[in-house]
């Protein structure tokens, strides 16, 4: 008996996780959709401020 009990709550827990891991992504989808949408030639938050070419160096 011991097998079948500890078998069903790895399934619980299998689709707790499931559950978990679709209520982030539909959050993950509503954050996308309410951000403003990027105009052409606006800057890409993402490599704001980086300069190409090589870097100085860091001063300790």
């Amino acid at each position: 008996m011991q097998g079948r009990s500890t078998k069903r709550q790895k399934e619980m827990a299998r689709q707790q996780k499931q559950r978990d891991k679709e209520a982030k992504k539909a959050e993950r989808q509503r954050d996308k959709e309410s951000r403003p949408a990027r105009q052409p030639g606006d800057e890409d938050p993402d490599i704001a401020g980086i300069i190409p070419g090589p870097q100085p160096p860091l001063e300790i």
